[in-house]
């Protein structure tokens, strides 16, 4: 129960513009239901009316006849009054997308100003001057380098590439020096077993 009259209320998001359509849509609305209402009954008077000359009652059809025309009017403004409605309800709703527009503009406006505070023009010049010199130092750094070779160097260079590229200079392994260790008799009877075996084979494939 604490919770339920405890808790905060959020604003309503139904603004005076709203309320001002929700109003004029209503009362459009009950123009119109006059208007139907109206309607039938300036039908069942002109029913009436022929009805009241079919039985000689020619007076009584004329003064219906008369009220009818009047109701007639009101009609007409009626119409004219929904249609002033309607006009305005248009009105009012175009007006608030114009606001929004309008606020979304500003948003944007605001938002490019702190931009443009966070970074001045001095700041964006000052990043470009540094930008180009750290271009010229790197520009300045590969002269150097380039121009520290002299023609000598140049020329072992490139005899060193055409070497590497046509396979010269190809390090061997040594031959090592050392005795090769003796194999284990046990090891050389194995291997003779071995090779006792597969002579048959080497045979037939001869063969």
């Amino acid at each position: 129960m604490g919770n339920v009259f405890g808790r905060k209320s959020h604003p309503s998001r139904v603004t005076d513009q709203d309320r001002a359509i929700l109003q004029l849509k209503q009362q459009r609305d009950k123009l119109k239901q006059y208007q139907k209402r109206i309607t039938l009954q300036l039908e069942k008077e002109r029913l009436l009316a022929k009805q009241l000359l079919k039985d000689g009652k020619k007076e009584k059809a004329l003064l219906l006849l008369k009220k009818k025309r009047y109701q007639d009017q009101l009609l007409d403004k009626t119409e004219n009054q929904i249609s002033n409605l309607e006009r305005m309800v248009q009105d009012i709703e175009f007006m608030q997308i114009e606001m929004k527009v309008i606020e979304g503009l500003k948003v944007g406006n605001d938002c490019l100003k702190s931009m443009h505070e966070i970074m001045s023009i001095e700041d964006v010049e000052k990043i470009l001057d540094e930008t180009q010199e750290a271009i010229e130092y790197q520009r300045q750094i590969d002269e150097v380098l380039a121009g520290a070779l002299t023609q000598e160097d140049e020329d072992a260079v490139l005899a060193e590439l055409d070497a590497i590229t046509q396979g010269e200079d190809v390090t061997l392994p040594e031959v090592p020096t050392e005795p090769v260790p003796e194999v284990p008799e046990a090891a050389s009877t194995e291997t003779e077993r071995g090779e006792s075996k597969n002579k048959p084979v080497r045979e037939m494939l001869a063969a």
